[in-house]
């Protein structure tokens, strides 16, 4: 191969068809049995669907993040605002009841995407050759020889293969890249770097609760709710562009608390949090979902169990010593501007790309 891009994400998927658009041979690996990553958008049963609920990144800001807004226009994708008519409910103690605000048009709006996130990477997908894209394989090691990379795989059912690259886009977090054995060694310093990074969603949870219908705006409400106590500390509208009817929260519970508690205990207390804020048809869903980042081992490592805010952008190398010619990060979290935002690993895959190329460039091939 020409270059492997680890992560098909939308990162991975956007540095392969960057790639592709310039005619460059490569193959883009995954470890989940999926394409998307962090970006995954299920129906009320929590299986991917075209018409689905985020239970990963839901929004972006087209006037902020142009390219991103540029991306999703030229994958012909529809967007629509993020729902906030009506007063917003505000939870200060739990011995009083909750508060309500009116507040001013949002500026900029929080825009979805009709069909769920996960139509970016239906769209990405659908541009790049079946071929071109391995799931179900985890990269365990990779070897640097004088003028290629062996990159080790695992396959379900425990089968083991190797892919050689001149190039390497490591299009997933640095501190899953921190975990995989890289022979020779990273600088320490680099390592220390990649491991330092946090990573966007990993420590969090996603409570959704779907409904046969929008009670809230009954009420003047708009869905969305910010709370100092119980399980959730903030819950937005998260209803479909189809009319689908859902709530989801983002809950304060500690990693490890949500463990000990489980799934059930959980799901009870953020609906009767619901219920609190939004009245009692709040605690009969037709359906709950739960997805705990922390809890996945394809997201999160140790490190990430502790709460952590958006990634800090850096303008430090990802990549020192000897990997500096073939291996370039292209996560999200590597990105200079809006790290771990979904703008994020759009610019992060321009940029890999954009040294990957000019690498090629130098060492006299044509790209």
């Amino acid at each position: 191969m020409r270059v492997v891009i680890i992560g098909g994400g939308l990162a991975g998927l956007y540095a392969g068809k960057l790639l592709h658009d310039r005619g460059v041979h490569f193959r883009v690996i995954e470890a989940r049995a999926r394409l998307g990553g962090r970006i995954l958008s299920v129906d009320e049963a929590g299986v991917a669907a075209d018409d689905g609920f985020d239970l990963g990144p839901s929004w972006f800001w087209p006037e902020m993040q142009p390219k991103m807004a540029a991306l999703v226009r030229e994958l012909g994708l529809d967007a629509f605002p993020q729902n906030t008519d009506g007063e917003v409910m505000f939870q200060r103690m739990l011995d009083e009841a909750p508060l309500r605000y009116r507040t001013g048009q949002e500026e900029p709006r929080s825009m979805r995407l009709v069909g769920g996130t996960g139509a970016l990477i239906r769209a990405l997908q659908k541009q790049l050759p079946e071929e071109t894209i391995l799931t179900g394989r985890s990269v365990k090691e990779m070897v640097l020889g004088p003028t290629t990379v062996t990159l080790k795989l695992t396959r379900d059912g425990g089968l083991d293969e190797a892919l050689e690259a001149e190039q390497v886009i490591a299009a997933l977090p640095p501190r899953l890249l921190a975990r995989m054995s890289l022979l020779p060694a990273v600088e320490p310093m680099t390592e220390r770097h990649w491991r330092e990074t946090a990573t966007w969603m990993a420590p969090h949870a996603k409570f959704l609760a779907v409904y046969d219908r929008a009670f809230w705006p009954d009420a003047g409400l708009s869905g969305a709710a910010q709370s100092l106590v119980g399980p959730v500390g903030e819950v937005h509208d998260a209803s479909t562009a189809s009319g689908k009817a859902a709530l989801f929260g983002f809950l304060r519970i500690a990693a490890d608390m949500r463990a000990s508690l489980g799934e059930t205990a959980v799901t009870r207390a953020c609906l009767e949090q619901f219920s609190g804020m939004f009245g009692p048809e709040a605690l009969r869903p037709r359906a709950t979902l739960l997805k705990d980042w922390a809890a996945d081992p394809l997201t999160a490592t140790v490190d990430d169990r502790s709460a952590s805010g958006h990634p800090a952008a850096s303008r430090r190398p990802w990549v020192t010593g000897a990997w500096t010619e073939r291996l370039s990060l292209g996560g999200s979290e590597t990105s200079a501007t809006e790290p771990g935002y979904l703008a994020g690993a759009v610019s992060a895959a321009e940029r890999a790309v954009a040294e990957v190329v000019q690498r090629m460039k130098a060492g006299g091939e044509r790209v």
